[in-house]
């Protein structure tokens, strides 16, 4: 490929090529002035719209390449529902429905203790400080944080780290596992503004105070001492 490089006095002149070439011939400057009018695309880049009912001549006219009648030449709401079985009743809808999505559920981040001993032995978290949830997601020993964490208690056995830590809830046996290492556990309750006031405390410009469990279930969770609940400890 070669480069024409335009010189101030308006003609063209013969630059050097842009690669290396195997002959010795001589470059010869273009004959007539090249501008922009003489940009175009390769062949075959850019193709004719398809413009239907324009007459037979064009190949789509009359049915526009529809065919005659039936509900795919018709125009409107175009193809019907990948489920439509031509009006009898769908299989989505001839199976009964099981179950019930609960609103008031939770969904929490399982967190095992051999993965937090991991994140500790190559100095991810610090052991000396209190482990929070902000802590485990900034460290991205988890990754993600929807309605809180909860440990669990596989790899209990080599846990052998002293910690204290904060998490939303905890299984038993990952309670015994930290406590019989020396340290502590405490699970609080978060509601969506608190839990994104622990994540994200850049984004207030006041913290804003963590509101008290309102349902029956979390206020006896969290008033048990067995759980390790935040309630039972300052009754305590």
């Amino acid at each position: 490929m070669l480069r024409s490089v335009l010189s101030t006095k308006g003609r063209f002149t013969a630059a050097l090529p842009v690669r290396a070439l195997s002959t010795q011939a001589t470059i010869q400057p273009p004959k007539t002035p090249v501008n922009l009018a003489h940009l175009s695309d390769n062949y075959g880049a850019v193709s004719e719209r398809t413009r239907l009912g324009r007459g037979p001549g064009y190949g789509k006219g009359k049915t526009s390449g529809r065919g005659h009648k039936g509900q795919k030449a018709r125009s409107g709401n175009g193809q019907p529902v990948p489920w439509f079985e031509g009006g009898q009743t769908p299989l989505v809808r001839r199976l009964p429905k099981r179950g019930f999505f609960n609103i008031h559920g939770k969904d929490y981040q399982e967190l095992n203790l051999d993965r937090l001993q991991h994140w500790i032995n190559t100095g991810r978290i610090d052991p000396t400080q209190t482990i929070t949830m902000k802590h485990l997601l900034d460290s991205r020993c988890i990754h993600k944080i929807e309605d809180g964490v909860k440990l669990l208690s596989v790899g209990a056995d080599t846990f052998n780290t002293p910690v204290t830590i904060e998490v939303s809830r905890a299984s038993q046996k990952a309670i015994e596992a930290i406590e019989k290492a020396g340290g502590k556990i405490v699970t609080r309750y978060y509601n969506a503004i608190g839990l994104r006031s622990v994540i994200h405390p850049e984004k207030f410009a006041q913290t804003p105070k963590l509101a008290a469990p309102l349902r029956k279930e979390d206020i006896k969770y969290y008033t048990d001492l067995k759980n390790r609940g935040y309630l039972a400890q300052q009754e305590a």
